[in-house]
């Protein structure tokens, strides 16, 4: 039982964070009237990716491989917890980028 992969995912998210505050893209956007949106379009895009993960469990698509580098620890047959704080990254990871890249192309906008 490991806990490195584990780790990693929450260092990762620590990341985003820094990036979020530091540029107010999602949580703290200017735009954004209340962080209660945000974590809305989040909890709906893990969501929708944990019922996709769970589809293809039922369906016998997806597979837990056992590694050293992950806790073991299980929330359902064949989805490690890993996978959970996995799908929270990406989703928080899609908001900061799309967030990001809106900004930056109305700045380039202005700019003309």
């Amino acid at each position: 039982m490991s806990v490195v992969y584990l780790a990693v995912l929450l260092g990762g998210i620590a990341c985003m964070v820094l990036l979020d505050v530091r540029y107010r893209l999602v949580f703290a956007s200017p735009r954004s009237r209340t962080p209660r949106r945000a974590a809305i379009v989040l909890g709906v895009g893990v969501a929708f990716f944990l019922v996709w993960d769970l589809a293809g469990i039922g369906l016998g698509i997806f597979h837990r491989g056992d590694n050293a580098v992950s806790t073991g620890i299980l929330l359902a047959p064949e989805l490690p917890v890993e996978e959970l704080v996995f799908l929270a990254f990406l989703s928080y990871l899609t908001l900061v980028l799309y967030t990001g890249a809106v900004r930056l192309i109305a700045a380039r906008e202005s700019h003309r």
